[in-house]
């Protein structure tokens, strides 16, 4: 599918940072776009034509500004939102990125374990699946310890975290259903993989065309949500290769297009497909200072049917998270000015409006002489600056 004329209007549901990053890649190519979120002045909001909010969970409300807007596609960005309602107006022709089947399959955990596991054969952790705390205990015992869990339906890793005896296993499912998102209170159980990198493989499948791969990036997490990220990330060719095996194989029983962030464990021996989403991907915001085009820009391209003549890496490259350390009603930054003062650093200051505990506010990217090099400069960056309270 090739747009044969500009603007096309796009809705994004979802208006986080890396919404923010999609509407900038949208409007620099005069597209027109609606940015949908449960909060007001949510930082997509900020660069939008227009905005509305309501409860992307709420069929109806999602109904009445599909009709008011008439967008020519949906991109969704959270997994927050009533995925049967995506399908309901993808027969109505509008286009759903990167397809209203692949959204509601990726949007939940279990799904799209149970494709790649099951049906597709790939190699995933062990894992069993938990409603209540009775079933999760029992989960926890087939599995073994140390494991992690995870709720089927969560955003940035909330909700997650490592398991590492039977004494654990109550506090982790309160967390984990905490973490939750949408309405369903059901969590994931996997075994622990002893990996040596944790990567993202950012996967650009096209309308026509083949499947494109950005150079693997690397990314440490800590209570489930990323810190930092670099690319290149070191893996061997061969690594490389069977990584991008399991990514097209994964996106192409998916279908649409745009960009997946799929996720793997590397160990000594083996490739091991872990996560996707069927959007940009936090760890890939390192792509904005790493390559010629971004993965929010492959993404956009993507969507429209645009051509991707190359995805050039300008050098190892890194990002590291600014983060709230409290609650705060209204918030600024501190350190902006020192942290721009080293060479080959930049800065994304995220806009959100309020801040809380751990909650991600911004991200320093740097560019180095080599992968410790850019890790080093970004972490210092971003450690510069501060989140502070204002009034």
């Amino acid at each position: 599918m090739t747009s044969a004329s500009f603007p096309k209007k796009l809705m994004m549901l979802g208006s986080g940072e890396l919404g923010k990053e999609v509407v900038i890649a949208a409007q620099r190519l005069g597209q027109t776009v609606i940015a949908v979120d449960r909060y007001a002045n949510a930082p997509a909001m900020q660069v939008a034509d227009t905005c509305e909010v309501i409860s992307m969970l709420d069929g109806e409300a999602l109904e009445r500004i599909v009709a008011k807007h008439q967008p020519d596609f949906i991109v969704p960005e959270v997994e927050a939102i009533r995925t049967e309602k995506l399908q309901e107006f993808e027969d109505k022709g509008i286009t759903v990125i990167p397809t209203a089947k692949a959204t509601d399959f990726t949007m939940n955990r279990d799904r799209i374990r149970n494709l790649a596991a099951n049906e597709l054969g790939l190699r995933t952790a062990k894992y069993a699946y938990a409603s209540t705390l009775e079933e999760y205990k029992a989960a926890s015992d087939e599995i073994g310890f140390p494991n992690v869990v995870k709720p089927v339906m969560s955003s940035s890793g909330k909700g997650q975290s490592i398991v590492k005896s039977a004494a654990n296993v109550e506090a982790a499912w309160e967390y984990a259903i905490a973490g939750s998102r949408g309405d369903t209170q059901r969590v994931i159980v996997e075994e622990f993989i002893n990996f040596e990198l944790e990567i993202t493989l950012m996967t650009i499948r096209q309308w026509q065309g083949e499947t494109l791969f950005c150079p693997a990036i690397g990314h440490r997490q800590e209570r489930g949500d990323y810190q930092e990220s670099w690319q290149p990330c070191g893996l061997s060719a061969e690594q490389e290769k069977q990584a991008q095996d399991i990514a097209r194989t994964v996106t192409d029983a998916l279908g649409g297009a745009g960009i997946f962030g799929v996720e793997f464990f590397i160990t000594k021996d083996e490739v091991i497909f872990s996560e996707l989403s069927p959007r940009p991907h936090d760890t890939g915001m390192v792509t904005m200072i790493s390559q010629n085009l971004s993965e929010f820009e492959l993404h956009l391209r993507a969507i429209l049917g645009l051509p991707i003549p190359t995805i050039d890496q300008l050098g190892p490259s890194a990002s590291s998270v600014i983060l709230s350390p409290e609650q705060m009603e209204a918030v600024g930054f501190a350190g902006v000015a020192e942290a721009l003062a080293e060479p080959g650093v930049d800065l994304r200051l995220f806009g959100k409006p309020d801040a809380r505990p751990y909650r991600r506010m911004g991200v320093a990217l740097a560019r180095g002489t080599s992968e410790a090099n850019a890790r080093q400069k970004a972490n210092e960056a971003a450690a510069k600056v501060s989140v502070i309270r204002l009034g």
